[in-house]
């Protein structure tokens, strides 16, 4: 059988490791965009990265987050900003909710503890929680910074994987006091959703005897995979449940690859082997803005984005080829240009193609952007003569500049070499 392992609202359990009064209390982890790195005066700024290729993203930093109270998402007008990232269980009783505003929380559960990010916390204890169920289960794979999948076929009895899974939980709760909860299935798949139903600190193991009366009430957009559009198409069809979506298999095979694959995954006909381990496919970074319409401004905040993204490309060591760029507008507008291209990767080359994409999705101009977003991947591992052998020369000199350059950021940070074009 296959399991699933969730750490339970992981980055307020994290803080919890450190801060016990906080346990059973109403708490809420905020999120606010860090925009200081637009900041001409910015200094100091720094990438948290792990390239363990355990999915634990890379976070940009443009200074060291002090306060941890609700003081760190107030502006200098006193208003507070920002959206809340994971929240307690006691808080979701009040009805706070993953992405809600902190001002809107707090009008529903004035009590609400609220705390700034710690990500060199979450990643300790993430690669932690790794290393320890290494040592519990021959195959682990980690999907997520707070979740695992593992392969119990050959190590414990299909009989005995209730009781070990219960015992795995109140370990990791003793040895690491992070609460997890755990699914068992004979799918990945369907053991995920075991977790959920598992939740919190719960277990749950699906036999097959017993696979339908779990997974036929289940709602269509519970299952992992469907999206919104997904959703609304089978809503359409009259599909609202799992079981009502397995009992139109010909409707889902009529729709495509991806449709077909959502059966079979519901269906337990569909499973994917335990990777040990994975390398990291792309890289990216966003940020969320207060509403701007000046493009040359946008520019300008292009630049440093593509700046902060060349840095920890190069930190990764790969040659990405394809290459990504969304603007996401009032009114809930948003556009995308994409790019594919194999040569060396060199800083300025990279920063040339941001700002041309950047000009190429900025359809909507008459409308204030709020969101920009940069993507690098598709990674290659041909070296960089079979590239492309044409730019391969011209750019000698270019790629030994951008060395040099990534050693004195790292050295004196990222802000040590910027472009004129930034200030």
């Amino acid at each position: 059988m296959k399991i699933h392992i969730d750490i339970d609202c992981f980055f307020v359990s994290a803080l919890r490791t450190i801060d016990p009064s906080l346990e059973h209390k109403a708490v809420a982890i905020g999120g606010r965009s860090d925009t200081k790195i637009f900041d001409q005066s910015a200094k100091n700024q720094t990438v948290n990265f792990d390239n363990s290729g355990s999915f634990v993203p890379t976070f940009f930093k443009a200074y060291e987050e002090k306060d941890d109270d609700l003081d760190s998402f107030r502006d200098s007008d006193g208003k507070i900003r920002g959206i809340l990232t994971t929240s307690s269980y006691e808080a979701r009783a009040y009805g706070v909710k993953t992405a809600m505003r902190i001002e809107d929380a707090l009008q529903l559960c004035p009590h609400l503890i609220i705390k700034a990010p710690n990500m060199s916390l979450y990643q300790e204890l993430s690669n932690k929680l790794h290393e320890y169920l290494n040592l519990k289960i021959p195959l682990i794979e980690q999907a997520s910074i707070d979740e695992f999948y593992g392969d119990l076929d050959g190590w414990i009895e299909d009989e005995d994987i209730p009781q070990f899974i219960d015992n795995l939980r109140h370990e990791i709760k003793k040895d690491i006091k992070l609460p997890v909860s755990i699914g068992a299935a004979k799918t990945r798949y369907i053991a995920k959703t075991a977790t959920t139903y598992a939740k919190p600190f719960g277990s749950k193991t699906i036999y097959p005897w017993d696979f339908d009366q779990f997974v036929n009430p289940i709602k269509v957009e519970d299952f992992a995979g469907v999206g919104r559009s997904m959703r609304e198409k089978l809503h359409g069809v009259q599909i609202h449940t799992l079981g009502e979506l397995r009992a139109r298999r010909g409707t889902l095979e009529s729709w495509g690859p991806y449709a077909k694959e959502l059966y079979r995954r519901v269906n337990g006909e569909s499973d994917a082997p335990i990777q040990t381990k994975r390398e990291r496919k792309s890289i990216g970074i966003s940020r969320t803005i207060e509403p701007l319409f000046d493009r040359e401004e946008l520019r300008r905040r292009i630049h440093i984005l593509a700046r902060h993204l060349s840095f920890a490309i190069m930190k990764l060591n790969v040659i990405p080829t394809v290459f990504h760029l969304s603007i996401a507008y009032e009114l809930n507008k948003k556009t995308r240009a994409s790019l594919s291209m194999a040569e060396v990767f060199t800083d300025k080359k990279f920063d040339r193609i941001c700002v041309e994409l950047f000009n190429e999705a900025d359809t909507q101009k008459r409308l204030r952007v709020i969101r920009l977003s940069i993507q690098a991947g598709s990674f290659t591992k041909h070296s960089k003569k079979e590239l492309s052998l044409l730019s391969f020369y011209d750019d000698q000199k270019m790629e030994q500049l951008t060395k040099h350059s990534q050693i004195l950021r790292e050295k004196y940070g990222l802000d040590a070499i910027k472009l004129g074009s930034e200030m």
